[in-house]
């Protein structure tokens, strides 16, 4: 397979898949413990397992569930517990990436109705990819933008040239960087992009990617919402001027330095 080649969509399994945002009442099988299945690892309340509903063809889909607790989130965990799940999912992650398998590794989470996932109870996805490289059309150009704030070789910023647009949060960790920080950093900036702060509380979903580029790790935080049509028809990305973006890292400086 070459990259450019999409990945291949088994519609048959999604059909078979459980989903409880746009239905709340709907069963949840990461609250319903007691019958999961191909599980690799445990601590504490977080269980990596193997996806059931493996919906991509030439991938390896694996799902790290956070909490017990239903209606979890990073906005929500105390700062310890979800200093506990970003460190969990990041060894996770490190663990598939040293298995030497896969041509790429993937770490992500969906949070909301926009987001692209299908069920509410939290959890982080790690997926394998036998014969892409999720990389291809990533570079450092995109974790580059307005400061926030630093500490502990820990960097908050906001992109200039962003992925999707039009706002993205980058947290970049330097290898002897603070896990712990790097946590804080992340939770902070999801509390406040579901806030009345950013943009009146008009978002209610969002993205967490991670990735492993010029020995950082990276942590793209996307609030989510109806893609522009420049992006969809085109691949064509946009970002507010730098008048927005300043406003914009001063209003969340000013969260994280009061907190």
């Amino acid at each position: 397979m070459s990259n450019e080649e999409p990945l291949i969509f088994h519609l048959q399994v999604a059909r078979k898949k459980p989903e409880n945002i746009k239905h709340p009442e709907g069963y949840c099988p990461f609250c319903d413990r007691e019958n999961l299945t191909n599980i690799l690892d445990k601590d504490g309340d977080c269980i990596w397992l193997v996806n059931k509903f493996r919906t991509l063809q030439d991938t390896m889909q694996t799902i790290i569930i956070e909490s017990k607790d239903h209606l979890g989130d990073q906005s929500s965990y105390s700062q310890l517990e979800n200093r506990k799940i970003i460190k969990y999912a990041l060894e996770c992650w490190q663990k598939m990436i040293n298995q030497n398998k896969y041509k790429s590794v993937l770490l992500y989470k969906n949070f909301g109705p926009r987001s692209g996932g299908s069920l509410r109870h939290p959890h982080f996805q790690i997926v394998g990819l036998d014969k892409k490289d999720g990389y291809a059309n990533i570079s450092s150009k995109n974790f580059q933008g307005v400061d926030v704030v630093s500490k502990n070789n820990v960097q908050l910023n906001i992109s200039r040239y962003p992925l999707k647009g039009f706002v993205e949060f980058n947290v970049q960790m330097s290898q002897d960087g603070d896990v712990a920080t790097f946590a804080d950093y992340i939770q902070s900036t999801v509390k406040f992009i579901l806030s009345d702060d950013f943009y009146h509380g008009h978002y209610d979903s969002y993205n967490l990617f991670f990735y492993n580029i010029d020995q950082k790790i990276e942590c793209k935080i996307m609030p989510r919402y109806v893609a522009s049509p420049y992006f969809i028809g085109y691949q064509i990305s946009q970002v507010n001027n730098e008048e927005s973006l300043m406003q914009i890292a001063e209003a969340l400086q000013k969260r994280i330095l009061a907190e």
